[in-house]
């Protein structure tokens, strides 16, 4: 079976933006020994599309929004984009509609090193490649779902050290490792925390815990990624008239907490049902988490509020 028979097989898009072309899913290869560099210093979005609410369309969430925090990303990780927001965004509306998807899209655009480099720190100021990549996904908002989560034993590293709100492959190894040893001992997601042993956030998401109809999420000084979840999260609360505070969070606070739940592009909004082994509330999505739940669901299928109309984009 060639490479483009398998891709079509296993559910892989035909197509592949890479540097300013559209090209074969197969054709999107590197050299071997291009790899290891290229983990190391690449930094990435993760975007999702949803078919709207009367089926019609897809249209991408929040787009200029995290084609922004790619390029400050790459900025932060003195990377040398030769592309420009406003190409990454056509990029992406392009990709998606020679992909012809009729179905909720995950979008991932990502920055490494081009060519094989030989040093074993890549310097600043190398010339990098910019590929988008997507495939489909099953959105959950619909679904009454909820998680199991516990407290790592890993701590997430400090901003001095591998900042966080650089959205980079090589600082999901933390996260990587941290979900390992949840999964290995019944739970379904790590929270860290960080160096000052106060909150900071699960792999790729953020943590919200509500109490007395309050929603508190640590703050972004917190060695958390600047959310862009979390900062949608903040504007529905603000339209559903739920007040919404950013502190530092103690770990025992998730402890007494009336409810708890994730954040980000890939969870959601994911109602957590028990901390460290104890049940959260009655264990299912609180009033406040399913508002906001309902309120995202609407907001991404494009019945939301008028106000945010702007954070979608049509395909």
């Amino acid at each position: 079976m060639s490479l483009a028979s398998l891709a079509h097989a296993s559910g892989n898009p035909r197509w592949i933006w890479s540097d300013g072309k559209i090209i074969a899913w197969d054709q999107a290869t590197v050299h071997v020994n291009a790899a290891g560099h290229a983990g190391v210093t690449a930094v990435f979005e993760g975007i999702k599309a949803y078919v709207s609410r009367d089926g019609g369309h897809l249209q991408a969430f929040r787009l200029d929004d995290h084609l922004a925090r790619l390029l400050h990303s790459a900025r932060i990780c003195r990377l040398d984009v030769p592309f420009d927001l406003a190409e990454a965004r056509e990029g992406v509306l392009e990709l998606l509609r020679v992909n012809e998807y009729r179905t909720d899209t995950y979008v991932r655009p990502w920055i490494f090193p081009e060519g094989v480099i030989r040093e074993v720190m890549v310097p600043d100021g190398a010339r990098c490649r910019l590929v988008i990549d997507s495939w489909p996904f099953q959105s959950a908002l619909g679904a009454p779902r909820g998680c199991r989560a516990a407290v790592s034993s890993w701590t997430r590293p400090p901003d001095a050290s591998t900042p966080a709100r650089v959205k980079a492959f090589a600082n999901y190894h933390n996260g990587r490792l941290a979900l390992i040893e949840a999964r290995q001992n019944g739970h379904d997601f790590p929270i860290l925390l960080n160096d000052r042993r106060k909150v900071s956030e699960a792999p790729s998401s953020c943590v919200a815990l509500v109490r007395d109809g309050q929603v508190v999420t640590p703050s972004l000084t917190s060695d958390v990624l600047q959310s862009i979840t979390a900062g949608t999260v903040a504007e529905l609360c603000a339209q559903l008239g739920i007040a919404m505070v950013h502190r530092e969070v103690d770990r025992t606070e998730l402890y007494l907490a009336d409810e708890l739940f994730l954040m980000g592009t890939g969870v959601e909004v994911l109602p957590i049902g028990a901390i460290d082994g104890l049940p959260v509330g009655d264990g299912s999505a609180g009033p406040v988490t399913s508002r906001i739940r309902q309120a995202y669901q609407d907001l991404v299928r494009g019945a939301g509020s008028p106000a945010h109309a702007g954070w979608l984009s049509p395909v």
